[in-house]
């Protein structure tokens, strides 16, 4: 069984300036780490059901 990293730390409100013109602003970057990783939770927990069916 692979492990999955951690969930990624949601950023806190204060390290956003709220200008607009970060590229690529701290949410886009948390956004998309957040979504790898439930992805991969995801993909985890499916292989573990199917491995606890017998399949």
């Amino acid at each position: 069984m692979s492990s999955i990293p951690e969930e990624p730390e949601k950023p806190l409100r204060d390290d956003c300036c709220g200008g607009g013109s970060c590229c690529p602003c701290i949410w886009d970057v948390y956004y998309e780490k957040l979504a790898k990783w439930k992805e991969a939770k995801q993909k985890q927990e499916d292989e573990t059901a199917s491995n606890s069916t017998g399949n």
